[in-house]
């Protein structure tokens, strides 16, 4: 007895819902995420209309609220801290940038002298944060 077999085609087609699926779940998680990604102090901080460009490297945040007080990411610091601080992260990324946010009700004087602590630490790269009009 001799079974008759047809010859079998392969399916040639790909089911793609389930990876439409998968990737919506996904754009959902990362659009819920990526607000609460941002820290750093909460600061007043000026308007500008420039738009400062993408970096690909997260930089460095320096905050220095209206009371004086300098937050480096979180973190409080005193002067002589923070010089140390910085030397001790550029050592480790001589590429890294350093972003300055700046209360706007603070005293010009405050930032420059916080940019000169900067400088101190051998940062050339340093920007300054503002708020989009």
């Amino acid at each position: 007895m001799k079974k008759n077999y047809k010859k079998r085609k392969s399916i040639s087609e790909i089911n793609v819902t389930p990876f439409v699926d998968v990737m919506l779940v996904l754009l959902i998680i990362f659009m819920v995420t990526a607000p609460l990604l941002t820290a750093g102090i909460k600061v007043n901080l000026p308007e500008s209309t420039s738009i400062l460009k993408n970096e690909k490297n997260d930089p460095v945040t320096v905050t220095i609220n209206s009371k004086g007080e300098i937050f480096l990411q979180k973190k409080k610091f005193s002067a002589n801290g923070l010089i140390k601080k910085l030397r001790a992260l550029k050592s480790q990324n001589k590429d890294l940038k350093i972003y300055i946010k700046g209360d706007k009700k603070l005293n010009y004087g405050k930032v420059m002298d916080l940019m000169s602590f900067i400088n101190k630490s051998g940062f050339k790269k340093v920007a300054l944060v503002t708020k989009l009009k």
